[in-house]
C-alpha cells in the first residue's frame, strides 16, 4: 500500500512538472484523477450541484494559474485539496445559509450517488425509502455545522482522510482536527437523535 501510494505521488511529481513545462495534456490528467474526489468534497460541503461544479471549475482554474509557484513542499494532493476547501469554506462564508437549502436538489444529489445507488439496487421499497430520508436527514444535519465542522467531517467520515492529511489542508494541528470531529459528531448525534430515536 505505501508503495503505492508513493508511486502515486511520483506520478504526480511527474505530471507537475510537465504542467508547469507547458504539457496541458499533464494537467489534464490531473483534473481526470483528482476530479471524482474533489467533486465528492465540494458536493458533501454545499449540498447543491450548480455551487459544487462552478467550485470545482474554480478549483482547477486557480491551481492552473498558481501551478508555476508550486514548489512541492507538499503533494499535489494536499495542495489542490487545500485549494479546494478554502475557496469552498469561503464561499459558504459568503453565501452565509443566505439560500435555503433545496430538498430536491438534496434528494436529486443522493439518487446520482453510486455507493447510494449500489446500496440500494438490490433492497425492497420499504428500505429504500427508509435510506432516503436518512441520507435527507444526514445531510440536513450536516448543512447545520459550522463551515469548519463540515469541512472535517465531509473529510473524515465520507472521504475516508487521515487525520494528518485533514491537518495539513486545513493549515490546523491534528488535536484541531480531532476536536472539531469530536464536537461535529456530538452536534450530529444532537441534531439527528429525534430522528435516530
Amino acid at each position: 500500500m505505501a508503495d503505492a501510494a508513493l508511486t502515486d505521488k511520483q506520478e504526480d511529481r511527474v505530471l507537475v512538472e510537465r504542467a508547469q513545462e507547458g504539457d496541458c495534456s499533464a494537467f489534464d490528467t490531473l483534473v481526470l484523477k483528482y476530479s471524482p474526489r474533489l467533486h465528492s468534497l465540494i458536493y458533501h460541503m454545499t449540498s447543491h450541484r450548480e455551487d459544487t461544479h462552478d467550485l470545482l471549475q474554480e478549483v482547477f482554474a486557480r491551481a492552473f494559474r498558481n501551478l508555476r509557484s508550486f514548489r512541492g513542499q507538499s503533494g499535489f494532493y494536499t495542495w489542490i485539496y487545500t485549494i479546494a476547501v478554502n475557496l469552498t469554506l469561503n464561499f459558504l462564508k459568503k453565501r452565509n445559509r443566505r439560500h435555503s437549502i433545496s430538498l430536491d436538489d438534496i434528494d436529486s444529489g443522493v439518487q446520482n450517488d453510486g455507493e447510494f445507488l449500489e446500496l440500494t439496487a438490490t433492497s425492497d421499497p420499504v428500505r429504500e425509502t427508509g435510506l432516503r430520508e436518512l441520507q435527507r436527514h444526514l445531510n440536513e444535519a450536516l448543512q447545520k455545522l459550522s463551515e469548519d465542522h463540515r469541512a472535517v467531517v465531509t473529510m473524515f467520515d465520507i472521504q475516508g482522510m487521515p487525520h494528518a492529511d485533514i491537518s495539513r489542508i486545513l493549515g490546523v494541528s491534528e488535536g484541531t482536527v480531532r476536536s472539531r470531529l469530536h464536537y461535529a459528531h456530538k452536534q450530529l448525534q444532537s441534531l439527528l437523535s429525534d430522528y435516530l430515536a
